[in-house]
């Protein structure tokens, strides 16, 4: 129940309130107090999310703006902060830059000049950037650390937008730098992204960095390695920085750098566990999140700083303990589990829904990873389920379980039963939805349907109309995949009721479902099959029919026509090719699929020609003329790979079509894929290079050291259906090795598949 105080709240923190009461920026004199108020509730608004209409957001600009006659500078500080945050929704916001610009003058208060520079970075045309260098240049290399930080973190954000000016700039930020060596973290932005050319000013701020490799311009591996390598010894000679946020930043970034490894990573981690003792709150809570992050790819290089971790599970900052207890579930072993989740429950109460999905997330890996202990997970997440929260929660926390049942079979019944609890008394429509759907996929196969349907029947009768829907969808499941008779007569009984419902979309699904139910036919085609036509592959066959009179003397066969997912399905999209040179064409090269024993072992490249008649254009009436000659010239060489021009992703059930081409052709072999840094990376990279069908989920790795992918596809030119299971297995040192089993309706395509990995 709403309070007294709540409801002043929410009218003091009201967007038309406050646009009322700005009346008080034309007052004169000005209230600086007042104002001061008035702008924190503006930004406060805009940090919660609340938007401004265009002539709103205008309105409250330019009243901000009247304040500026006013010295004191705590109200200049808030003016600065809400012309920065309104400026993105207002008009004409650059008619304030003189008034910025009178700020910016060296004679003006320390307290004006770092936040005019911050504020023009925002309001100021990149087009006039040029009659405003003079500041920024002299701003750069100020006395004042405030001034010249200011100055750079504004140079980050005009690099975008005005390369060539702030390259410009390169030798007044050298000099800041050597002058001020604690901002040079901030210096390499300027040039972007790392690449050759921006590397050398990255270089050049460490007094010992070796010199970059000659011939810079060539962006050769080897060349990119030694930069890299450059890079690396740099940041952690800024572990040795007497700065604290030089030291954190620098170790940050070896902890997020790509293929590191847990050599590499000691002294970062040694760095971030000094930071964990620290009487600094933001040190530690910077350092123990950097961690947090770390564990999910480098367990074994976080777990040296187990037990500070561990004294920090009682620290006052709910915020520092909940990250410690999270990593801590990371990098501990079986045995610790039963001792953190006590601790867990104790204190989610006191902590927010972001950190109660940290900690969830942390259960939900946990669960995957220790499966013998999914009674006490189980426990865990039903309780927290109960409790109060907000929709990102609860919907984490329903994931998790998800996760569960798809993933942990000797689950499944209790986790289905704690969903049905929870959509009893679920305040979420979308939650209730994804729910019943789960019920009415896995419902069916339980060993005693009858008890979820009295559930999702409450469903129908206490819930609105979009609950109601989905229930009546999947209260039919029950009564077409059931097999036994008696459950399908009550089902039939039950969606005869919902006939009489208010809405019109359950009554059309309860007599869509009755007449399914009928029919044997349509039952298989609406309900029990799960898999869609590719619109991809279905429309250039059409297409490819349609043009062609001979094919069109018999039926359109779509058999043809590979089935996938529907997830997949949602990704299929085309997108054309877009050229920047108006003489430039796109030509159109369809590739011929070839029968499966003239598939290729790797990969082809073939050359390709196109001819053209040229002929001159008269200028008059803009009309080619009549002669021309004919002009043939070279294609970009075409390559034709097995995943992407032989094999097209199907979806199938895996175990099923497995057995039944046990005593079809088969192929194993083991690979090393020492350059991939994870299991997730081989996955993905397989699937891209096979461009085959990931199935139940396989192509999202629940543990990093083990994994098992599940691949099928259909091979053009009447192959038939190919099968793979990749076993993988990771280890820092060797990267990740491959088992690769495949069963295929023919030899040759087998051999495609390893072909295509070797």
């Amino acid at each position: 129940m709403a309070t007294k105080k709540d409801d002043e709240e929410i009218y003091y923190n009201n967007k038309i309130t406050i646009i009322q009461e700005a009346r008080i920026f034309n007052e004169s004199p000005v209230n600086p107090r007042k104002c001061r108020t008035l702008l924190t509730r503006i930004v406060y608004l805009l940090y919660t999310g609340e938007t401004f209409a265009t002539h709103e957001a205008t309105s409250l600009f330019f009243g901000t703006t009247k304040l500026f006659q006013h010295k004191d500078p705590a109200l200049r500080q808030a003016v600065y902060l809400a012309i920065k945050e309104l400026s993105s929704a207002a008009e004409d916001v650059i008619m304030v830059t003189s008034s910025i610009m009178k700020d910016m003058q060296g004679n003006m208060d320390l307290i004006y000049r770092p936040n005019a520079i911050r504020a023009l970075c925002r309001i100021i045309d990149p087009s006039m950037l040029q009659g405003v260098e003079r500041f920024f240049k002299a701003a750069i290399v100020d006395k004042n650390t405030a001034i010249s930080s200011a100055a750079l973190v504004s140079s980050y954000h005009f690099f975008p937008v005005s390369k060539e000016v702030i390259k410009r700039w390169a030798n007044e930020v050298q000099e800041s730098v050597q002058v001020k060596p604690a901002q040079s973290p901030f210096i390499g932005s300027v040039g972007g992204p790392l690449n050759l050319s921006s590397a050398g000013g990255y270089l050049g701020f460490g007094s010992s960095a070796p010199a970059p490799p000659s011939n810079p311009t060539i962006p050769s591996t080897s060349n990119i390695t030694h930069v890299q390598k450059q890079m690396f010894d740099l940041l952690e000679g800024w572990l040795r920085h007497k700065s604290d946020m030089v030291n954190y930043e620098a170790a940050r970034a070896i902890c997020e750098m790509r293929n590191v490894t847990p050599q590499q990573l000691t002294r970062a981690v040694a760095q971030l566990q000094l930071f964990l003792s620290s009487p600094k709150p933001t040190l530690k809570f910077a350092a123990m999140r950097t961690l947090s992050t770390l564990a999910l790819s480098h367990p074994s290089s976080v777990a040296s700083c187990n037990l500070d971790m561990e004294n920090l599970i009682s620290d006052s900052n709910r915020s520092i303990a909940t990250y410690a207890i999270t990593t801590l579930l990371k990098t501990g072993n079986e045995a610790s589990v039963d001792r953190l989740m006590k601790t867990i429950t104790g204190f989610m109460s006191e902590i927010s829904d972001e950190f109660k999905v940290i900690v969830v997330d942390a259960i939900r890996s946990l669960c995957l990873k220790f499966p013998n202990k999914q009674t006490l997970m189980l426990t865990f997440l039903s309780s927290v389920l109960r409790d109060e929260g907000g929709y990102d929660f609860k919907r984490s926390v329903v994931e998790a379980i998800f996760d569960m049942i798809r993933f942990i079979k000797e689950s499944k019944e209790a986790a289905l039963a704690h969903l049905c609890e929870f959509i009893e008394d679920c305040e979420f429509t979308k939650l209730s939805v994804r729910v019943l759907h789960l019920l009415g996929i896995e419902g069916p196969k339980a060993p005693n349907p009858t008890k979820y349907i009295r559930y999702i029947y409450n469903r129908v009768v206490l819930e609105n109309a979009i609950v109601r829907a989905a229930a009546v969808t999947s209260l039919a499941k029950f009564g077409v995949c059931g097999v036994d008779p008696t459950i399908k007569r009550s089902v039939t009984v039950l969606l005869n009721r919902c006939l009489d419902d208010v809405d019109d979309e359950v009554r059309d699904r309860a007599a869509l479902y009755l007449r399914i139910m009928k029919e044997e036919e349509l039952a298989e085609s609406f309900v029990k099959e799960d898999s869609v036509y590719s619109l991809a592959t279905l429309e250039s066959k059409l297409v490819a029919y349609v043009n062609d009179p001979a094919a069109q003397e018999v039926d359109f066969d779509a058999s043809s026509v590979p089935k996938i997912s529907r997830a997949q399905a949602q990704q299929e999209s085309a997108r054309p090719t877009t050229l920047e040179s108006i003489t430039a064409s796109v030509v159109s090269q369809p590739k011929a699929s070839a029968p499966a024993k003239a598939a290729p072992s790797a990969q082809e490249t073939q050359s390709a020609y196109a001819s053209q008649l040229a002929a001159e254009v008269d200028p008059s009436s803009g009309l080619p003329e009549d002669t021309g000659y004919d002009d043939e010239y070279q294609l970009e060489e075409v390559e034709l790979s097995a995943g992407g021009d032989y094999i097209v992703p199907t979806y199938c059930s895996f175990e099923s079509e497995w057995e039944k081409l046990d005593g079809a052709a088969n192929a194993e072999e083991e690979f090393s894929l020492s350059s991939m840094a994870s299991i997730k990376a081989a996955c993905e990279s397989l699937i891209e290079v096979l461009n085959m069908e990931a199935l139940a989920g396989s192509d999202n790795p629940t543990s990093t050291a083990v994994h098992t992918l599940l691949l099928s596809g259909l091979v053009a030119g009447g192959g038939g259906k190919v099968l793979a299971r990749c076993q993988m297995a990771f280890t820092a040192s060797s990267g990740v090795s491959l088992r690769m089993s495949v069963r295929a309706e023919k030899e040759e395509v087998s051999q495609l598949l390893i072909s295509a990995i070797g």
